[in-house]
């Protein structure tokens, strides 16, 4: 065999342990995908049913498709509640320009997952933007958990070498938490999340034989403070523009099928506050329209019914408060986005 033959060969050989090596890491990411969409082992803070069975007559627990969810907060930071955070440090005050510039390479792979943050003195932080000027102190975290599942041990490890590669361009120092800890805080957090990310859903019924006109909910929902938005909801928000609950057709079947009107307990703000206001605005649409305020098993939802939903939704909140985290805040609709 000649040495050209022989080159010919280890060079395929490595192509095709190449592909192999990208295939499983797309079968991972495929399968880490699949596992978080599918979950429901996990117990829920609003069913007193065990752990597997995660539904009951009055408040519906998912995990809402990522499309719904909202652009990344404007004011949102590094934070180390919900972010493996790495520090550079700079001899001197370095371009933000050529901070981003240096990311580049890296900002397709990690995309929303990643928030970086400059300072000028160390203190006083803010995003990394070319505007920004000058930064003696970066912060660039990656997102442990969102809705699609954690990061685990290979995207940790990726991640801090890109940083390690733009602190040695940048001529900076670097410090980063233990890696072990991180995939272990990212557990926790995950298994936290699948606990707490829940909605309340209340249905809005015609009345048998009839159905509700398009024309007509809509002339409600505005009445009662919603607005109609491009994905087709009707939404009411809170004066920092968090969403509180939206309006849509059940199930999407249209007038005969009836209305849902849904509560992202994570992502909604407000806490009991957001309950009543919900609670009150499907009454209104129900006398409204003529229709029935009732829970998935088609049982009117009363006062008692109500409270039940608030005494459990109270038990959901202190599990947030025990993290640090306010449901609607921007750390929060990180984290369940």
């Amino acid at each position: 065999m000649t040495e050209l033959q022989l080159g010919l060969l280890v060079i395929g050989a490595v192509v095709v342990a190449g592909v192999f090596a990208y295939n499983r890491l797309q079968e991972r990411s495929a399968q880490r995908a699949a596992e978080r969409v599918f979950h429901s082992a996990a117990g829920d803070a609003l069913l007193d049913a065990p752990p597997t069975a995660r539904s009951e007559p009055d408040a519906t627990a998912t995990r809402p498709p990522p499309e719904r969810s909202a652009t990344l907060p404007a004011v949102a930071l590094p934070d180390a509640r919900i972010d493996y955070v790495v520090a550079l440090a700079f001899g001197q005050a370095t371009p933000a320009a050529r901070l981003l510039d240096l990311w580049k390479a890296h900002e397709h792979r990690y995309a929303r997952r990643t928030l970086l943050a400059c300072s000028a003195d160390g203190t006083h932080w803010s995003r990394l933007q070319a505007a920004e000027g000058s930064a003696l102190a970066l912060q660039a975290g990656l997102q442990l958990v969102s809705r699609e599942g954690a990061v685990d041990e290979a995207e940790l490890i990726e991640f801090r070498a890109a940083l390690d590669s733009l602190a040695a361009l940048s001529g900076a120092s670097i410090a980063a938490p233990e890696m072990r800890q991180a995939v272990e805080q990212a557990r926790g957090l995950d298994a936290f999340c699948a606990d707490a990310d829940i909605q309340v859903v209340f249905h809005i019924m015609p009345g048998p034989g009839t159905e509700f006109d398009e024309l007509a909910v809509g002339g409600a929902a505005e009445q009662a403070g919603l607005a109609l938005e491009a994905d087709g909801r009707f939404t009411l928000r809170d004066d920092d523009d968090r969403e509180m609950f939206c309006l849509a057709w059940r199930d999407g079947a249209g007038g005969a099928g009836g209305l849902s009107i849904t509560l992202d307990v994570p992502r909604a703000p407000g806490g009991r506050g957001s309950l009543h206001a919900m609670a009150r605005c499907a009454r209104q649409l129900a006398a409204a329209l003529d229709g029935a305020l009732v829970d998935d098993n088609g049982q009117v939802l009363d006062e008692r019914a109500l409270a039940a939903i608030e005494a459990q939704l109270d038990a959901v909140h202190a599990a947030f408060a025990a993290r640090g985290i306010e449901p609607g805040s921007a750390v929060a609709l990180r984290l369940f986005s």
